[in-house]
This record gives structure tokens, C-alpha cells and sequence, in this order.
């Protein structure tokens, strides 16, 4: 039976897994979960999974929370409040709900567990399970397509790795078909893509499911004790070994660069690094493609502006973001992201850095490579990032040497 694409968009279900501690980014996720982390000046990590889900005609979405969830939930209410139950469409947010024991969601695929009547609802085909903590673009209906011509019970999205870097991933083993003969997570000697000797080919975290096979594989392995809570770990493995259908389907990137890309914003280094991609002359990720649109959510604010005064108090901005609503006022901005409703008083220096909303850069003050989350106001005079000794007597302060200021910190 043929399936044309507005079929499988109508018959597709996607669950973004949302509910990661993200501990490794701490302070940062101190009050909210990972995917609520801001990234690029006026984006949420979880916009660019959500942004892929709209750009592939997928309206049909539910988010599985768990962690510090008040800054997510309200984020989606906020920024993704667009869709028509009218029309089928929906987003919703589902914490864990205890429907099947007293447990919170205890893994990957126990979060899909906790939630299989919500893919019996709606009598879904497939199911769309993505991560909400990674920045990536995707049409995930070539990915629908490509599943429904191989036949699989689950297709699972992968990219080539070089070799000495597989170890950090799940790898799976292919065939010249791309059928998945094994898979291993994080080994020590990974094995090779058969099309491309020098890389590995692994997990993405992206996965597509005949909504009746990944039911009966959670009602077996739970019949037979077999433990079902992670995908990596736990279902891919059996239905290998039980002989599913199981696929490989090689990444295309709608980022349209000569390298793909895909990343997991998942520690303070990387985090900043890829940030710090954005203010490239030819960053490696593309903001500005206007066939693939970001969405998130649209503040009120006016235009950003500069502001210079007399003598030396000229407020200048090179290689930076600047959201809406801040002012840089006599201040100097070099290689940084600014986020809304930031004001950088005069003769102030903010350099190689992060400023989330609602911040305030005191006169004179000196800021270099430091991520200062929301609501936090830099005294007059004050030097941050210069001197690693004294910066780790109040901050937290990554292997890299960036500089972390907590959500709403207080200075003496």
C-alpha cells in the first residue's frame, strides 16, 4: 500500500523526550531542565527539535517532561501555542503520570511506556521519538519515508563519526543496506561503516517506530522481566536479537554546510563552544536561512540600539548577537551574545561572553568569557574573567576557564 506524505504526517505521533536533569551544565540547570536552556540570544534548546517538527509538516506533539519542568512548560504555552485541535494539531506537555508503577520516567523508553495510551488515543501508524537537548536541522518526513520503503519495524537516525571519536556514542553495525546488525554503546573499538572505513556510524537519538511492534516489544520484555527502560541499552539490543527489521538511516542535514551537523550541548565547554560558533563570520550553523525558519518565542521589545556620548563613551557591538531590547550604552561588545533587555553601561568591556535577559553590566565593569544567566546585575568596577583564582571563590568555573553566574545571583 502506498502512503503519500500528507498520510504519514496525519498517522505520525511525536514524543520529544524533554525531562533531562542536565547535570553537567549546572548552574545553568539549576532551575530548569536542559532543553530550557537558552542558546543563541533568543532561542530555547528545545526550539530547534520543535522548529524540525514544524518545517516537516508534524503537528501532532506531545513533550515528555519530568525535571524543573515550569520553565519548559511555560516556554511551550508561550512560543508553540500555534497549533488548531481543530485541525488535529496539538502540543502538550505530559509528566510523569505513574500509569504503569509508582516510578518517575526511569529511561528513554520508559518515558514512552509510562505513555502508550497516548499513541492508542489517536491510532497512530509510527511514532516520532526525538531528544529536546539537541541543536540539529532535520526533515523528519524523509526519515518517515525512507522507514515505510525499507519496511522497518524501527528505523534509527545516524551519522558518520570519525573512528577515535565513536567511543562517546551508541554505534551501530550495518550492512551494504543499511540494516543494523548490532549495536553497542560507547565501545572501546567501535566497528567501521562499510561505505567509509576511516568512521563509525552512530545513534542520533532519533527514532522511528511501527506504532504495533514497539507495543509488543514493551509488552514481551516486560512479560519476560526482561529490563525495557532505555532504548540504547535495553530495546534496540532485543529487537536484534528477536530479528526486527531495524534500519540505518543516514543523517541529511538541512543545515546545507559541507559538514553536518548535530550537536549535544551536553557540559558548560560545549555548550559555550557552540554558542561562540553563532558569532563566526561562517558559522558552522545557520541562523539566517530563511527556507528553514527558527521559531521561538517573539518578546515585545523594541530594536536593540547603541548609544554614544560625549568623549570616550561610544557604545560599539562588533561580531556579536544582540536581541531585541538591549542597550549598549557608551559600552564596548566584542565576540559575544547578548540576550533580551540587556543594558551595557559606559565604558563597561564584555568580551568572548554569554548574557542572558534581563542583565545589567554596571559602568567600568570588565566581563571576558563568562555566561551570566538572567536577572543578574554586574556592580560598577567589577572584573569577572580575568583571574581564574578569584572567580572560583564565588562561581563556577569550567575546564576551560568560562565563567558561570547563576540565575539572579546577588553581589555583595
Amino acid at each position: 500500500m502506498a502512503f503519500t506524505g500528507s498520510t504519514m504526517i496525519r498517522d505520525t505521533l511525536t514524543m520529544i523526550l524533554a525531562g533531562g536533569q542536565g547535570e553537567r551544565l549546572n548552574p545553568l540547570t539549576a532551575d530548569r531542565t536542559k532543553p530550557s536552556v537558552p542558546f543563541g540570544g533568543k532561542y530555547r534548546i528545545i526550539d530547534f527539535a520543535l522548529s524540525n517538527c514544524l518545517n516537516s509538516g508534524l503537528r501532532k506533539i506531545y513533550v515528555l517532561t519530568q525535571y524543573k519542568s515550569d520553565s519548559l512548560n511555560r516556554h511551550i504555552y508561550e512560543a508553540w501555542n500555534i497549533f488548531n485541535p481543530e485541525l488535529g494539531e496539538f502540543i502538550y506537555s505530559v509528566p510523569p503520570q505513574q500509569k504503569i508503577s509508582n516510578n518517575w520516567y526511569l529511561g528513554t523508553a520508559n518515558a514512552l511506556h509510562q505513555n502508550v495510551n497516548l499513541m492508542e488515543d489517536g491510532n497512530f501508524k509510527w511514532v516520532l521519538i526525538l531528544s529536546g537537548d539537541h541543536i540539529y536541522k532535520m526533515d523528519y518526513l524523509k526519515m518517515l519515508q525512507y522507514h515505510l520503503e525499507k519496511k522497518a519495524d524501527l528505523s534509527i537516525a545516524s551519522m558518520y563519526v570519525p573512528k577515535d571519536e565513536a567511543n562517546r556514542f551508541g554505534v551501530l553495525e550495518i550492512d551494504e543496506n543499511y540494516k543494523v546488525l548490532s549495536f553497542v554503546e560507547k565501545p572501546e573499538n567501535p566497528p567501521i561503516a562499510p561505505d567509509k572505513p576511516d568512521s563509525a556510524f552512530v545513534n542520533m537519538g532519533i527514532y522511528v517506530f511501527n506504532t504495533a511492534v514497539i507495543k509488543k516489544v514493551l509488552d514481551d520484555m516486560t512479560k519476560k522481566k526482561i529490563p525495557n527502560d532505555d532504548f540504547g541499552k535495553h530495546i534496540i539490543p532485543y529487537m536484534i536479537k528477536e530479528g526486527y527489521n531495524i534500519r540505518s538511516y543516514r543523517f541529511e542535514d538541512e543545515n546545507k554546510k559541507l559538514q553536518p551537523y548535530w550537536v549535544d550541548v551536553g557540559t558548560l565547554d560545549s555548550y559555550y563552544a557552540a554558542s561562540m560558533d553563532l558569532i563566526q563570520v561562517n558559522p558552522h550553523f545557520n541562523l539566517y536561512d530563511f527556507n528553514w525558519p527558527l521559531r521561538t518565542k517573539q518578546l515585545q521589545y523594541p530594536p536593540a540600539k547603541t548609544l554614544s556620548h560625549e568623549g570616550e563613551r561610544v557604545g560599539r557591538v562588533f561580531n556579536s548577537l544582540v536581541a531585541d531590547g538591549s542597550i549598549v550604552s557608551g559600552g564596548l561588545v566584542e565576540r559575544s551574545i547578548i540576550g533580551f533587555n540587556v543594558r551595557v553601561n559606559s565604558y563597561s568591556y564584555v568580551t568572548d561572553s554569554i548574557i542572558f535577559d534581563n542583565c545589567n553590566i554596571g559602568r567600568h565593569a570588565r566581563i571576558r568569557r563568562t555566561i551570566i544567566d538572567k536577572n543578574v546585575d554586574i556592580p560598577e568596577n567589577a572584573e569577572i574573567g580575568f583571574d581564574s583564582e578569584i572567580d572560583k571563590k564565588r562561581f563556577k568555573v569550567s575546564d576551560t576557564g568560562i565563567v558561570v553566574i547563576p540565575k539572579g545571583y546577588k553581589f555583595d
